[in-house]
């Protein structure tokens, strides 16, 4: 048993650093040893966000009495003006909802979905070959029809307590008034290593001024997105979706000089959010919740935590190599299973009971066993027949993920996203548009087998975006996680849950591991982290390793006897606030 003590402090953010003791289990020479943690303890409520200004908002939500729906999109949209080169209300989310009066868990997609011109090969060239990620992703043609805000208006109908209006206030007032250029904004657009910026004159305007990147400590106001955010505060979600903003989204995507889109007025008019069953499964004595379908999260981690229930998986809190070692081939597992059995459910059949059987999990887990790596996995065999191929997605590590739990215990693990830092590039009314069409597979065909993730009209492009909740044996609150990356968002979600869950590591040192993933493919190590000098290790151990940056956002609440224990991933700007 690992032993950890610890640190409260009500109210504030903590910084703090903390050398790892291995238990008797643990080989102390394979243990990664160092780690920088944030994390704060409230007893009343929680919020947990990529930047102070959307935590600060959430807060005041949940100060007046608010429900963690509430907190939730005050968040959202103060996120989107200043962190909107991660999402937005021109992009899409999952929400994961936790009742706590009825110790239930539901979800909600705001998932984009394609429009009604969308065709298979739209990503193809005239030779058949695939177009490059890089010049896909720009212009209208990879924009999908954004659904934060119907998702938002959906679960505040069910679950909101304020008035929509009010939720509006904080991200209004900051747009008009102004806010300081973060650094981390700052520094993407310095790099400028997106190439969908400076082609189109309103986006090079806003983040370029007199063509000159915006500076940290900038102040920079937005009267375009606090009109836009007016006119949904008076009028409600279907001031998006039909009138003057529908009609301007669609010239604005239509009209690219680059990739114009053959998105209509009825496109925007047809889209609705949903709310859908939630991916659960159990661990040990928890049962783990996640968004199930069109998001892999959900089912990609619970396939890799109830593989892990085989295995002592508790040197994951100390980084201890052969575990972690186990971790990237269970890993392999889940994602070869992704691939080819997930997509949109309402255009194609997910094996989800199959996939999550724990009879078949066991089987599976057995192929992790041994101490060198097995190299590429093949996808499970299923009872029923499938007639999928696999496809090729490029799921960049963009996004943003928050955690709140409101004063009556019910709670939001939602992750949200524009897909790309700065989406399509494409800015209209004061907020960027996404490019999730290009998390669809650009081939729509392999072996004469249609791709299950192929493009389609209407259909919702597959996501690995994983908000996590997780719940004890009586149902109550233990876990709120999640995290931006991309495609590597599961093995960062579920890497800190069993350090957490089977290690005993509180959430402020989990969130802040060295990262190690493995999408089925080769091993990849943090670079600049202690885990990076282990890469020898691992190649002796057969694996293919390349040290890259591994630049999650991570932003988790757990439930201790003490209280509400943030975790902040020190990699970006996030805070954790409460009382």
């Amino acid at each position: 048993m690992i032993r950890f003590k610890t640190l409260t402090l009500f109210g504030c953010l903590l910084g703090s650093s903390t050398i790892f003791a291995a238990s008797n289990d643990v080989d102390p020479e394979h243990t990664v040893t160092t780690t920088e943690y944030k994390t704060v303890v409230t007893r009343k409520y929680m919020a947990v966000t990529a930047n102070p200004h959307a935590t600060e908002a959430a807060t005041a939500m949940l100060a007046k009495g608010g429900s963690a729906v509430d907190a939730t999109i005050a968040a959202q949209l103060v996120l989107g003006l200043v962190e909107p080169q991660s999402s937005g209300i021109g992009g899409g989310a999952f929400m994961v909802y936790y009742d706590a009066g009825k110790k239930i868990v539901t979800s909600f997609d705001g998932r984009e979905t394609a429009p009604a011109s969308a065709s298979a090969d739209m990503f193809l060239q005239a030779d058949g070959t695939p177009q490059k990620f890089f010049e896909a992703l720009v212009g209208g043609r990879s924009v999908g029809v954004p659904g934060v805000v119907a998702m938002m208006e959906l679960a505040h109908q069910k679950y909101g307590r304020l008035p929509w209006k009010s939720l509006f206030d904080p991200a209004i007032k900051l747009a008009q008034e102004g806010f300081e250029v973060s650094p981390r904004l700052a520094n993407l657009l310095a790099e400028e290593h997106y190439p969908g910026l400076k082609p189109f004159s309103d986006t090079r305007a806003y983040f370029y001024p007199d063509n000159q990147p915006l500076q940290a400590g900038q102040l920079l106001k937005n009267p375009a997105y606090a009109e836009t955010l007016s006119i949904l505060a008076n009028e409600g979600a279907k001031a998006f979706y039909h009138g003057r903003l529908a009609q301007q989204l669609v010239a604005v995507v239509r009209n690219s000089p680059v990739n114009p889109s053959g998105m209509t007025e009825q496109d925007l008019a047809g889209y609705r959010a949903i709310e859908r069953q939630p991916a659960c499964g159990p661990y040990q004595a928890y049962i783990i919740c996640g968004m199930g379908p069109p998001s892999s999260g959900g089912l990609t981690v619970l396939q890799i935590m109830m593989m892990a229930q085989s295995y002592d998986m508790s040197g994951m809190a100390t980084n201890d190599l052969p575990t972690l070692h186990r971790f990237t081939q269970l890993s392999r597992l889940a994602y070869a299973d992704r691939d080819l059995y997930i997509a949109d459910p309402d255009f194609v059949q997910v094996p989800q009971q199959a996939l999550l059987n724990t009879t078949y999990l066991r089987d599976r887990a057995k192929l992790a066993s041994g101490d060198q790596d097995h190299g590429k996995m093949d996808p499970g065999q299923l009872p029923q027949q499938h007639a999928w191929a696999e496809g090729d997605v490029g799921e960049f590590p963009s996004t943003s993920h928050l955690s709140i739990v409101d004063q009556r215990g019910n709670a939001v693990s939602m992750t949200t996203s524009i897909e790309m830092g700065f989406g399509s590039g494409l800015m209209v009314n004061g907020f960027l548009l996404n490019n999730q069409l290009t998390d669809f597979s650009f081939i729509p065909s392999r072996d004469g087998k249609p791709v299950i993730n192929r493009i389609e009209p209407g259909k919702r492009p597959r996501s690995s975006m994983s908000p996590t909740i997780v719940l004890d044996q009586q149902q109550r609150l233990k876990l709120l996680i999640g995290s931006p990356g991309g495609s590597r968002i599961i093995d960062y979600v579920t890497q800190p849950m069993l350090a957490v869950l089977a290690g005993n590591a509180p959430i402020g040192i989990a969130a802040n591991l060295p990262h190690i993933t493995n999408r089925n493919d080769y091993t990849a190590l943090e670079q600049n982290t202690p885990l990076a000098d282990q890469e020898s290790w691992f190649s002796e151990h057969g694996h293919t390793v390349k040290v890259i940056d591994l630049n999650s956002g991570l932003h988790a609440i757990e439930v201790t006897t003490e209280g509400y224990l943030g975790g902040v991933d020190t990699r970006r700007e996030g805070l954790a606030a409460g009382q």
